[in-house]
């Protein structure tokens, strides 16, 4: 692999809790700050697209994601994404030729103890490696197919769309 072309969109993971407001905003893409506390072994490079919860993109939004992956001369691609529609920017993707591309997030905040986002990030990582062109996801240990994967937001976790 070549440079990690790291492409940011906001999302949970990147989202800072102020307790004075009892609010969330979503703030600098976290991942920078993960992957050099993990000291890891190949370059990289983010591109932050933007900061929004994913509740709120657009199709302008995928339409920017898409062509920022199109434009680029990386063939493997990592997108952080918030998980409410990640699915829906991955289908958006999924006519891209020649490009691995791997999305993740988190269910909790980056900066929270018990937050996910340390375990998707390396699993991304690692999935956009060794997998074939196409467009992936990386959440709660497994890669997934956007074609085949749901957010199950009572249980808090993606499943199979064949799950009850």
């Amino acid at each position: 692999m070549e440079k990690l072309q790291i492409l940011t969109t906001g999302g949970t993971i990147d989202k800072i809790y102020y307790d004075d407001q009892s609010d969330y905003q979503i703030g600098e893409p976290e991942i920078a700050r993960i992957l050099r506390a993990m000291n890891v072994a190949f370059e990289w490079e983010i591109q932050a697209l933007m900061r929004k919860d994913s509740l709120h993109m657009t199709d302008e939004d995928r339409h920017s994601i898409h062509e920022a992956i199109t434009a680029s001369s990386a063939t493997h691609v990592l997108i952080t994404h918030g998980t409410d529609s990640m699915v829906d920017t991955a289908r958006v993707l999924s006519d891209i030729p020649n490009k691995v591309m791997v999305m993740t997030g988190a269910l909790n905040p980056a900066r929270f103890i018990d937050s996910d986002a340390v375990f998707n990030i390396g699993c991304a990582v690692g999935a956009v490696q060794v997998l074939k062109p196409g467009v992936w996801i990386a959440m709660n240990g497994r890669i997934w197919n956007p074609m085949e994967v749901r957010k199950n937001r009572s249980a808090n976790r993606f499943e199979s769309i064949e799950a009850s």
